[in-house]
C-alpha cells in the first residue's frame, strides 16, 4: 500500500496523472499502519499546489430555525424537535457587530447564513442593505449563504460586493435521497451554477458522516472536482437531539484525517475548509488536519453549535508556526 500511495502522490505532484475514481477508492483501504504515511503525501500535495497559510472565515446565523426542509442532519428543521432559538432576520447592526468580532479574532472572510431553502424578498433586500453597510465600513470580505437563488439575486449579490456564495451540496447524488425529500440535488445544482455562469466563487462541500459509505464520500469529491469548486467546507457529522440522525455513530479521529487525506489527493489545489464538528470529532488530534491537507477553518461559532475560542484556534496555527488570512 506504501508504493502504491507514493506513486500515486509523486505522478499527482508531477502533473503526470489524474486520480481516477479507482485510484480514490483504493486509498480507502490504508489502515492504521499506513495512515501517516497518507498523510504525509497529502501533505506534499498541498505543499505542491496551495500556499500553506491557513485561510479563516467567521460564519453567523442570522436567521434561525422554522426551515421547511427536512434534511436529517440538521437542528433548524421544522419537522424536528431540537429546540434550536428561531428567531427573523437580525438587526443590520448586530450583524455588523458580529462582523467586526470577527475581523478582531483574524477572520478574513465572514459569512452570513440564512435558515430555508429560499430566502423572501424582503429580507433579501435587509441582507443586501447589511452587505453593502459592512464591505463600506470594515475591511473583511464578505460571504453569504442564503438558500436557493434566482439569476437577478445572484447579480444582486455580487453589486453588494460579495465574492463568495456558500451552497453545499451536501453528499454524493445517489445517497442525498437518504438525508432529505423536500428537495432533490438537482435543485442545489441550479444554484450552483447559476453562480457560475454568473461568475461568483464558490464555497461548495457538505457533510461526512451521515451514514454514507465510501464510495458515496468519493463520489462527492469528484463532484465537487467536475464542479470545479475552489473552496470546499467539509463538515463531520456533529449529532444534535431530535434529528433523525441524533443517535448516529459519529466518526472516529483517525478515519476524518484519511478521509481528509484522500480529498486532498483528488482535489489538489483547492482549498479544503473543516468546519461543524472539526472539535468534538477530532478533539486533540485538531492539529493533525492540517498534514492531511486542510488549509482553511471555521473559527468561532457555528449555526446552531458552538466551535472553540478562537484564541485556542490561533494558538493551535501558532504552535504550529503556520500563517493564516
Amino acid at each position: 500500500m506504501k508504493n502504491f500511495i507514493l506513486d500515486l502522490s509523486e505522478k499527482i505532484i508531477n502533473e503526470k496523472h489524474k486520480i481516477s475514481f479507482e485510484d480514490a477508492l483504493k486509498l480507502t483501504e490504508v489502515n492504521r499502519d499506513d495512515l501517516l504515511f497518507l498523510i504525509y503525501c497529502a501533505n506534499l500535495i498541498t505543499k505542491k499546489f496551495n500556499k500553506t497559510d491557513v485561510e479563516l472565515c467567521s460564519i453567523l446565523n442570522v436567521k434561525s430555525g422554522a426551515c421547511s426542509e427536512d434534511c436529517k442532519f440538521c437542528g433548524q428543521s421544522i419537522f424536528y424537535n431540537t429546540g434550536v432559538s428561531v428567531y427573523e432576520i437580525l438587526d443590520k447592526e448586530k450583524i455588523f457587530e458580529s462582523a467586526k468580532n470577527a475581523k478582531k479574532n483574524k477572520a478574513n472572510r465572514f459569512c452570513v447564513v440564512t435558515s430555508g431553502n429560499e430566502i423572501k424578498d424582503r429580507d433579501f433586500e435587509k441582507i443586501c442593505e447589511t452587505l453593502n453597510f459592512i464591505k463600506y465600513n470594515l475591511d473583511i470580505n464578505l460571504d453569504a449563504s442564503l438558500g436557493r437563488l434566482t439569476r437577478d439575486k445572484v447579480i444582486l449579490l455580487k453589486k453588494t460586493g460579495l465574492s463568495r456564495y456558500n451552497h453545499n451540496i451536501e453528499t454524493s447524488e445517489s445517497f442525498f435521497a437518504n438525508i432529505c425529500t423536500t428537495h432533490t440535488f438537482k435543485d442545489r445544482l441550479h444554484t450552483i451554477l447559476l453562480c457560475k455562469q454568473q461568475g461568483l466563487d464558490l464555497c461548495t462541500g457538505g457533510i461526512i458522516g451521515l451514514g454514507e459509505n465510501y464510495k458515496h464520500r468519493i463520489e462527492f469529491a469528484f463532484i465537487l472536482k467536475e464542479l470545479d469548486i475552489n473552496y470546499i467546507p467539509l463538515n463531520f457529522l456533529h449529532p444534535i437531539a431530535g434529528t433523525p440522525l441524533e443517535n448516529i455513530q459519529p466518526l472516529k479521529p483517525l478515519e476524518i484525517l484519511k478521509i481528509i487525506s484522500i480529498f486532498r489527493f483528488i482535489l489538489p489545489d483547492k482549498n479544503l475548509r473543516i468546519c461543524g464538528g472539526r472539535e468534538k470529532n477530532l478533539r486533540s488530534l485538531q492539529p493533525l488536519i492540517f498534514f492531511a491537507g486542510a488549509n482553511g477553518i471555521i473559527i468561532g461559532d457555528y449555526l446552531t453549535t458552538h466551535g472553540q475560542a478562537s484564541e485556542l484556534d490561533l494558538q493551535m496555527l501558532d504552535d504550529l508556526e503556520l500563517k493564516f488570512y
